[in-house]
């Protein structure tokens, strides 16, 4: 299975605006929530590995850098028992986020969400059901210890019987430097792996967007990372208390060899040139 990083793009059907747009009349935010993001998987996934795992509803959630909130605010709008936290560091994101409540959540919903800025390292909040990590914001983490130090204060932020989900990404792709372009709706979404260092495992990552008219916003998102295996991260998930670790993989469609949106847990997978992954740590 191929894919672009950061999305979860496969069989999913996006909501688009459509139309002619230039760099100094787009909003980053809004173009990395529509080139990114799919709430309305994400929710999907969420409940599917609780029905797998747990047998029971899913309720509470929490978003580690959260970022729009986007994975949020769908998760309260999906089910007037669902409450969701949401955790981020970056003042502008977050305001830009709260700018945008009015517009897509009624009162209700909107009271069963709570945005908060925060270091998910040591911000407290009530315990959840279920904890995201996604878009691969902890690679940000790139000293194991640090890692470590973070899976134990989810596990800690997490009920009895919770779990902890996050996504990463591979393949031998993820591995070289090149550029990789989408075409959108009215712009064209570019994923910039600018540098790797095989003896440290870091990456340097940059979104870009291009526009029909020439226009161009470079690097309007950077991503200095770690880039962390699944036997890594397993091991990691284990070492900070965890109980078990499941991995979800996605099947292929056996006519393209892309993903075909069915995920199931998985004790191997394909060893394919670029690959998407949810990882279950089980408290």
């Amino acid at each position: 299975m191929s894919s672009t990083k950061p999305r979860h793009e496969s069989a999913r059907t996006r909501k688009r605006k459509q139309g002619w747009r230039t760099a100094d009349g787009s909003d980053i935010h809004e173009l990395y929530e529509l080139s990114v993001q799919d709430p309305d998987n994400e929710v999907s996934i969420i409940k599917q590995i609780w029905e797998e795992q747990r047998g029971r509803p899913c309720q509470s959630i929490r978003e580690d850098f959260c970022g729009t909130a986007a994975v949020a605010m769908r998760w309260v709008a999906d089910d007037p028992s669902h409450t969701a936290v949401c955790i981020d560091l970056d003042d502008d994101v977050l305001a830009w986020a709260r700018a945008r409540l009015p517009e897509r959540l009624d009162e209700s919903q909107a009271g069963r969400l709570s945005i908060i800025k925060g270091d998910v390292l040591s911000t407290p909040t009530d315990s959840v059901d279920c904890l995201l990590a996604h878009n691969f914001s902890y690679y940000i983490f790139k000293d194991r210890k640090r890692v470590i130090e973070y899976f134990q204060t989810a596990r800690q932020g997490l009920v009895e019987d919770g779990l902890f989900i996050l996504d990463c990404y591979g393949g031998s792709d993820s591995f070289v430097e090149m550029e990789e372009a989408r075409d959108l709706d009215g712009f064209t979404y570019v994923w910039d792996q600018d540098s790797y260092d095989p003896v440290t495992g870091d990456v340097v990552n940059h979104i870009h967007f291009h526009f029909p008219d020439g226009t161009k916003i470079q690097k309007a998102f950077t991503y200095e990372w770690r880039l962390w295996t699944i036997p890594e991260i397993r091991e990691m998930l284990l070492e900070a208390g965890f109980s078990d670790v499941k991995v979800y993989w996605e099947g292929t469609e056996e006519d393209t060899g892309e993903g075909n949106g069915e995920w199931a847990a998985v004790e191997s997978g394909e060893a394919c040139e670029g690959w998407i992954a949810y990882i279950v740590g089980v408290r």
